[in-house]
């Protein structure tokens, strides 16, 4: 089965226990919404990949943990788009969540994808309780506080705050949740990944804060320009463009390096090399050629 059906077949899965008569139907449209169709699914691909390299003993475990993790990010996407953090009326190259469903029905589901994705992890335990137990340490790590994606979001509302410690909170953590959990779900040791998750994480942020500053109107799958216009931090306000677009590509190094020896090293080299070439904003691609 490719990687890509697999991801989507557990991420329906997870649903499953939710598509009952007694779920109110348009909360449930909305969570799916938010989920389905998704985008290059970057993260439970990563923890895939990890557990594969790593033997993949009990894929039950490492589909819960790869569905958990996107259903997380899901979640914090229709989170941030709502008018209280980014007011972004598009996600997707579609309306985001708050402007198809209004603004309670997009809270309601993003705490339901929160929910959804520790109840997939729980109905996980029974192939490996103790590797799940593990995997759910990480993962609540990677979401909550003091270092998770809800600390990267808080810091928005700060005065002050490092760059470093801003974009390994935002984005970073759940990229470290995707490859320790990868290891963990096929019974490995988890450090030796966690610089992985690190450097790919990083890389997403200086992508995206690149995206942000260089991209109009019309050519990005979400609004532009909300760094500058709500004084976010900013990979380009404190580098340039010129030099987050160098970052980036020391990052995007860092991480193909960053892959232990293993199984099928080369071919997981490779899947990072190959995602984070689409980072590139696409302006700055052309205007390279």
């Amino acid at each position: 089965m490719e990687l890509i059906e697999r991801i989507e077949k557990a991420l329906e899965a997870a649903f499953e226990p939710a598509q009952s008569a007694n779920t109110p139907p348009r909360v449930l449209q909305a969570m799916r919404h938010a989920v389905f169709p998704g985008g290059a699914r970057v993260r439970p691909s990563l923890c895939q990949a990890v557990a594969s390299a790593c033997g993949n003993s009990s894929p039950a475990v490492t589909d819960a943990a790869a569905s958990a993790i996107e259903l997380l990010h899901c979640a914090s996407l229709v989170h941030d788009d709502l008018p209280c953090f980014d007011d972004a009326d598009i996600r997707r190259c579609r309306a985001s969540v708050h402007s198809e469903f209004g603004e309670a029905l997009a809270v309601l589901a993003g705490d339901g994808l929160i929910i959804l994705a520790f109840d997939t992890l729980v109905r996980a335990a029974s192939a490996d309780p103790d590797r799940v137990l593990k995997v759910l340490d990480v993962v609540i790590k990677g979401v909550g506080l003091p270092n998770g994606i809800v600390a990267g979001q808080a810091w928005e509302s700060e005065p002050t705050v490092s760059e470093e410690l801003y974009r390994q909170s935002k984005t970073g953590a759940l990229f470290v949740a995707a490859t320790t959990s990868g290891a963990l779900s096929a019974g490995a040791d988890p450090d030796p990944w966690r610089k992985l998750g690190e450097k790919v994480g990083e890389a997403y942020q200086v992508a995206d804060d690149l995206l942000d500053a260089v991209t109009r109107e019309g050519q990005s799958d979400k609004p532009v320009g909300r760094d500058a216009a709500l004084n976010r931090p900013s990979a380009v306000a404190e580098l340039g463009v010129s030099g987050a677009r160098d970052r980036l590509k020391a990052l995007v190094d860092e991480a193909v390096a960053a892959v232990p020896e293993c199984d099928h090293a080369d071919s997981l080299r490779e899947l990072v090399r190959t995602q984070s070439e689409r980072l590139v904003p696409s302006v700055l691609r052309q205007s390279a050629a």
